[in-house]
């Protein structure tokens, strides 16, 4: 009888325990003012004065508006957090609640993340926006692969096309890039890109490519115009062809334990603010790059090789090799899918 009764009164703590632990870390639960607000933090690795800094510090005043002070974005740019090596695994952790990396940096959990190095796959700006906003993307952010890493993607910050970049010579023939070596984000299909150039490439970090650009660690590197122009790589670079052979664009991704908690009512005003920046960012990217191609021509101090479209061309049927070796891994559905958009 005395067994019986110890066990049933455990029974009841454990039970007791488990119900109140399964409320306590509930974000939901808690009452939020704006003299105690829910905190996110927005780590990011480019300038304030880029489009991803100024779409970020205007989620930060919407979020504020909206919510009247009861949620508050502290927003970190310039790897002031987080550079781009470890701002995923922080989001992961949730040492910091959303990010917005270049998406190419989203291989690590998923390699169809790769479609925007494939060379030539977007015809132009108009095309990016579709993609944006299609099934095809949505299948990419709702990924059983991010939810497995406990991410949400939420939605796609225009940036730009790239173009390519160095300090040796003009590049006008696809013979010019033989035996360059170019700064690059983490991936196999730049490595394929650059390899079928007959050019090397090195991994380093957006807020370490200055330096290894002024060190002569690499030769040159392939940026839009707005972060060629305000990452002040006029400096550090003699020549700039306008390729557009490439996109570089960000996805917002948040820890999804994290934002899942969050009230109700609160998660809709965010949201809401998320979709003004959104459009914001899109509608920015655009403007700034044609103000920034114009800020590097004016610096006179660059070099400009404005490509025909039989240059691009034939840039593009040198790079052609990167589809016969990636698009099992980039998916024929994603790339149809893409194409399908023009």
């Amino acid at each position: 009888m005395k067994k019986w009764l110890l066990v049933s009164i455990l029974s009841v703590l454990v039970l007791a325990l488990a119900a109140c632990s399964g409320g306590d870390d509930k974000t939901s639960d808690t009452e939020y003012t704006k003299e105690n607000p829910l905190v996110i933090k927005f780590s990011h690795v480019t300038s304030i004065e880029s489009v991803k800094g100024k779409a970020a510090d205007e989620f930060a005043k919407l979020v504020a508006d909206k919510t009247e002070g009861k949620v508050k974005v502290e927003v970190y740019p310039s790897s002031q957090l987080y550079g781009d090596n470890d701002e995923l695994d922080a989001l992961m952790s949730g040492n910091v609640h959303m990010i917005a990396p270049s998406v190419t940096k989203m291989v690590k959990l998923d390699p169809r993340w790769q479609y925007v190095d494939m060379p030539f796959l977007f015809q132009d700006d108009e095309h990016v926006q579709k993609f944006f906003t299609s099934d095809v993307a949505k299948s990419l952010l709702n990924s059983d692969q991010l939810a497995a890493n406990d991410i949400q993607g939420l939605s796609f910050w225009g940036n730009g096309f790239k173009h390519f970049s160095n300090n040796k010579r003009p590049l006008v023939t696809v013979e010019d890039y033989k035996g360059l070596k170019f700064r690059a984000q983490a991936g196999k299909v730049l490595e394929a890109q650059f390899h079928a150039l007959d050019a090397g490439s090195a991994t380093i970090a957006f807020g370490e490519t200055y330096a290894a650009l002024q060190q002569g660690t690499v030769d040159g590197a392939e940026n839009p115009f707005n972060n060629f122009d305000t990452q002040k790589y006029h400096e550090v670079q003699k020549y700039l062809s306008t390729s557009a052979h490439g996109r570089l664009d960000y996805a917002i991704f948040v820890n999804k334990s994290f934002w899942d908690k969050i009230p109700a009512d609160l998660a809709a005003q965010v949201n809401e603010a998320l979709a003004e920046a959104t459009e914001l960012a899109n509608n920015l990217a655009k403007d700034e790059n044609a103000k920034s191609f114009e800020n590097i021509k004016a610096t006179g101090k660059v070099e400009i090789h404005e490509m025909t479209d039989a240059d691009k061309e034939t840039l593009k049927a040198a790079l052609q090799p990167v589809y016969e070796k990636f698009e099992s891994v980039i998916t024929p559905e994603l790339i149809e899918g893409i194409n399908s958009l023009k």
